[in-house]
């Protein structure tokens, strides 16, 4: 796996190591504070094929034996929201760790949409499948790093993004600034509502480091890259950088969103996110199962 280090700064400033997950373009990160070897995971993959409806720990796998290498201890299982495109690997982690898993309060919104989309017989229920619900605001810390909770709905209308110390998590909101932002036309999803949390993530201090969730490459950049500054972004991203008008930007991202297919593992993805990166209840025979709605999109 893809794996690249953005040193800490000094006191302060955290450790990152992101993880390329080649199979979904996901990036997945450890986060920690020098100082004490305290650390937090983010948006770690629980890998899937679904032409088997099969999954795996390979991504996680190398993640925590990254983990033990370096000697760290991990305080926090994070993730930015529900993904679409990719199963999260919070439940198998935790299990591992004994560490406490924590998404934003808003997936309680987000499991009430897909809900009725799914019927499912039992109800999904976020504040019984994850430790801890983080609201707009809320602060917590890794290690001696102190980390602030920001909602910045737009891809999911529950998505949060993680400042921590000089580096944020910024998830699916903006990706490589020579790609712009990411897509908002999934339930719950509005470009409008990104586009005013990509401008509250970029009045962030000029020098905040970046860390996107995914990338693909493009045509004239083959290497995979998930890391850039606020200022960096503000001057160079496709979608928004300084002088491009909300206006613009929803025409754009609205035209874009308008060409693209669903994700293949999405609707095996949700119920398991949902449920805080745990398969459906085993049925009679002992075995889980894929519910998919036939003809909802």
């Amino acid at each position: 796996m893809l794996t690249r280090h953005s040193p800490s700064r000094g006191a302060g400033s955290p450790d990152i190591w992101g993880f390329y997950e080649e199979d979904t373009g996901s990036v997945q990160y450890v986060c920690a504070d020098p100082a004490t070897r305290k650390a937090a995971l983010v948006d770690v993959v629980l890998n899937f094929n679904p032409a088997e409806a099969r999954t795996s720990t390979e991504s996680a796998d190398e993640i925590l034996a990254h983990v033990a290498r370096e000697g760290l201890e991990i305080e926090w299982i994070l993730d930015t929201h529900p993904h679409a495109d990719h199963m999260m690997a919070s439940a198998y982690l935790k299990e591992k760790l004994g560490a406490p898993t924590a998404i934003g309060s808003k997936v309680i919104e987000i499991a009430e949409l897909w809900r009725g989309l799914y019927n499912p017989p039992e109800a999904f229920d976020p504040a019984r499948d994850f430790d801890r619900l983080w609201n707009d605001g809320d602060t917590f810390t890794i290690g001696n790093i102190d980390v602030r909770v920001m909602l910045s709905p737009g891809h999911t209308l529950g998505s949060i993004t993680y400042v921590v110390g000089d580096a944020a998590f910024v998830h699916d909101t903006l990706m490589y600034p020579d790609m712009g932002s990411s897509r908002a036309d999934f339930p719950g999803g509005s470009s409008r509502t990104l586009w005013a949390s990509i401008r509250e993530i970029l009045s962030l201090p000029g020098d905040t480091r970046l860390f996107v969730g995914h990338d693909y490459g493009t045509d004239s950049r083959d290497e995979i890259q998930w890391e850039a500054t606020v200022d960096e972004h503000r001057r160079d991203n496709a979608h928004v950088s300084d002088g491009t008008s909300e206006a613009e930007f929803v025409e754009t991202r609205d035209a874009r969103d308008a060409t693209l297919d669903l994700p293949d593992r999405m609707l095996h993805a949700l119920q398991v996110n949902l449920r805080g990166g745990r398969l459906p209840p085993a049925e009679s025979d002992g075995n889980h199962y894929f519910k998919i709605p036939a003809n909802r999109f």
